[in-house]
């Protein structure tokens, strides 16, 4: 009897190729022959292209994204029309034993940073061909630590992935003292190198960047001096900030669209990879808003008009997490897709996708159990790449 492993390799080649980006993990354990080919560069360079062109076939109605719930990342498919959010697996592991926490993900281009639970560790994990790069560290990680992921652009379209980490805090009493470090590393060169950095904003700790076009972007605020304890300060000046990974510095203050407090919501995410979304919320009123940018670059930006405004008083009546608030958004069909807990329950037990659009459009997709309530979901739109790291 022939097995399908003793296929001549074009027949084998032709019929994985077809096989979704999940299902190359049970491809690579089911014997060392399929192993080797799944690693082969024209059977990668194949079945990307297979991938990638099925992605954009379903875009029409629907999209792939990546969440991280509960420690783990899974790959979704996404309508926000329909409305439907299926599973349709868990990415290729870090190991093969699943040990591994993820407490945060940062994406760019295919590629995934993930810190771990502990804050102990940082690898740079491409989910489609399951390659890893553990990173150590110059001297330790910090649990305030802000990274970004980003490239430089070469010549001949080579793109040289760099990571940034950073924090600016103080820390202690009594007087409290200043740990500012900031410093980049380059997966090319496997090394670390300091950048000097004296910086008059402040990025929260809770603010995730966002990679866009090789470059990162950060929500943040003036920088304002230790005041006496019991003072507060809650109006200040607000911007967008642009890491540059080939100049490798921040560029200037780019405006919003809005004038946000501190207790305010204010998230960030990409469309398609070409323009930056931004969704905004205050403390004080229960109107969700939703700007696209018309053009986005390290040193300028310019909005269009408000995408989405949404009432949530009638749908929810609270405020999106500050903390959290993840979205994503579908342009052509106006709608967005906001991660965070279900906070109509006493105890926060279960992650929720609220999904919100025009003329009062609202659903709610149970995402399932939260163990962990102060662990935010994540989610970030995913098309894969063979990048090797």
């Amino acid at each position: 009897m022939t097995k399908i492993s003793d296929l001549p390799r074009d027949l084998t080649e032709e019929v994985l190729s077809r096989l979704p980006v999940t299902s190359m993990r049970a491809v690579r354990f089911t014997c060392k022959k399929w192993n080797t080919l799944s690693k082969d560069r024209s059977f990668r360079k194949k079945h990307l292209r297979g991938a990638i062109s099925a992605a954009k076939k379903k875009q029409t109605k629907e999209f792939q994204v990546i969440m991280m719930i509960q420690y783990r990342v899974y790959l979704f498919s996404v309508n926000l029309l329909n409305p439907s959010i299926e599973r349709i697996g868990k990415l290729i592991s870090l190991d093969v034993e699943d040990r591994v926490d993820i407490s945060k993900i940062f994406h760019c281009h295919g590629l995934l940073l993930c810190i771990t639970k502990d804050i102990s560790r940082l690898v740079v994990w491409n989910p489609y061909s399951g390659q890893t790069r553990w990173i150590q560290p110059r001297n330790s990680y910090h649990r305030l630590d802000r990274y970004a992921l980003g490239y430089e652009e070469k010549k001949n379209s080579c793109r040289s992935y760099k990571i940034l980490r950073f924090m600016d805090n103080y820390e202690g009493d009594n007087p409290p003292y200043l740990i500012r470090e900031f410093e980049i590393y380059d997966l090319n060169s496997d090394s670390w190198k300091v950048v000097d950095v004296p910086p008059d904003w402040e990025i929260e700790y809770y603010h995730r960047g966002l990679s866009l076009k090789g470059n990162t972007y950060w929500f943040a605020q003036e920088k304002l001096p230790i005041f006496p304890l019991g003072r507060v300060v809650s109006d200040m000046a607000d911007f967008l900030l642009c890491f540059d990974f080939t100049r490798e510095r921040f560029g200037p203050r780019l405006p919003l669209p809005f004038h946000s407090f501190v207790e305010d919501t204010v998230t960030l995410s990409s469309v398609r990879d070409k323009q930056l979304a931004v969704l905004f919320q205050p403390c004080y009123a229960s109107t969700v808003k939703i700007w696209i940018s018309s053009k986005i670059e390290p040193n300028a930006v310019s909005w269009r008009k408000v995408f989405l405004a949404v009432d949530m008083k009638p749908l929810t009546g609270f405020q999106f997490d500050i903390y959290s608030g993840s979205f994503f958004v579908d342009q052509k069909k106006k709608v967005a897709m906001v991660l965070d807990k279900d906070r109509f329950r006493s105890k926060l037990t279960r992650n929720i996708a609220y999904i919100i659009g025009k003329k009062g459009y609202f659903k709610k997709v149970d995402l399932g159990e939260s163990t962990v309530p102060s662990l935010a979901s994540l989610v970030c739109s995913y098309v894969p790449s063979s990048t090797k790291i």
